[in-house]
């Protein structure tokens, strides 16, 4: 499969190391809007073709896979290019600002007859199996909540504190508690609240309260200036679960009711981690399959509805004309 890169900032690098380690993948193409930074980028990760415009890479019939690695602001705009150019899409998280965003492309790519997918590496880890599978084993008993926090120091990346970028914590970190808050409980959401402290146009720190079905609860924060232990807790009536980094679990601990570890499981070993997504493109793919079942169109579209809305509680409202 030939792979090509949209974009070559610091989240295109980390593809690039990922794409390097994998068989049967290809570092074909990469794109930007200055030709001298993506031949830097081609020389250093070793892609076979660079090109100044990302029209210029779209036309060229060798690329099998997009991935788009732009900033938010831009997910809807480049991931439509790709689409229209007639080329399958891993496009990064968020997968676009707003739901209606997202409804138009897995339209249009329906139409297409081609695959897109948001690149949330958490859906496609094998780290979300081995949760789902000590949940099913009854070993803490029934769920009954979660808690998730997100927080990353990010004051010196300009996009994140500039609102016509879609700038913020809840589309760059603050969607990975909400994820990980929907792999356990599912589609039974009633309710969600949130709070925000602002700064400079954007919201800086949120902290979320999803409620569903069953009397289930999850309690999210994130923020973009502030570092947090990035700790998930999945609590039962007979036990719990500690995972470890719920941006990408590196050991998931299970204690029984008296606080005493149970047992400990660590995910296999990956490139980067971002390796899962690329393998279940190129499954899809040679299967003629339009999505990829690690993460459901309809599913994206959910989890942006909730941020949408969570946005709209806020009053805070993101340009959309980029």
């Amino acid at each position: 499969m030939k792979f090509a890169v949209l974009g070559a900032g610091s989240i295109a690098i980390q593809m690039a190391k990922t794409i390097a380690g994998m068989e049967n993948v290809e570092a074909y193409a990469v794109a930007a809007r200055d030709l001298g930074r993506a031949q830097a980028f081609a020389k250093e990760h070793g892609f076979t073709r660079a090109y100044g415009s990302y029209e210029e890479m779209l036309s060229d019939e060798a690329v099998d896979l997009v991935y788009v690695a732009t900033p938010h602001s831009h997910h809807f705009k480049h991931a439509k290019m790709c689409l229209e150019a007639g080329k399958n899409v891993l496009c990064e998280k968020s997968f676009t600002v707003t739901a209606d965003q997202a409804r138009e492309l897995f339209a249009l790519a329906k139409e297409k007859k081609l695959l897109i997918t948001e690149a949330i590496w958490t859906r496609y880890m094998p780290s979300r199996k081995m949760i789902d599978d000590i949940i099913a084993s009854g070993e803490i008993g029934e769920v009954t909540s979660l808690t998730a926090n997100l927080s990353y120091s990010l004051s010196g990346i300009k996009r994140i504190w500039d609102p016509k970028l879609a700038g913020g914590a809840l589309l760059d970190v603050g969607v990975y508690p909400i994820n990980f808050a929907r792999m356990i409980f599912g589609d039974t959401l009633k309710e969600v609240t949130a709070t925000v402290i602002f700064r400079d146009g954007v919201d800086m720190t949120d902290s979320i309260v999803m409620n569903f079905e069953g009397d289930k609860v999850a309690t999210l924060q994130s923020s973009v200036c502030a570092v947090s232990d990035r700790l998930g807790g999945i609590f039962g009536t007979k036990g719990y679960i500690e995972v470890q980094n719920i941006n990408n679990p590196e050991k998931i601990t299970v204690y029984d009711a008296d606080h005493k570890e149970k047992a400990v499981y660590l995910p296999p070993e990956q490139i980067t981690g971002y390796e899962y997504e690329v393998e279940a493109c190129a499954r899809a793919i040679a299967s003629g399959d339009l999505e990829c079942p690690e993460m459901p169109h309809e599913e994206t579209v959910k989890v942006l509805e909730i941020m949408d809305e969570i946005r709209k509680s806020w009053g805070y409202e993101i340009p959309l004309d980029v």
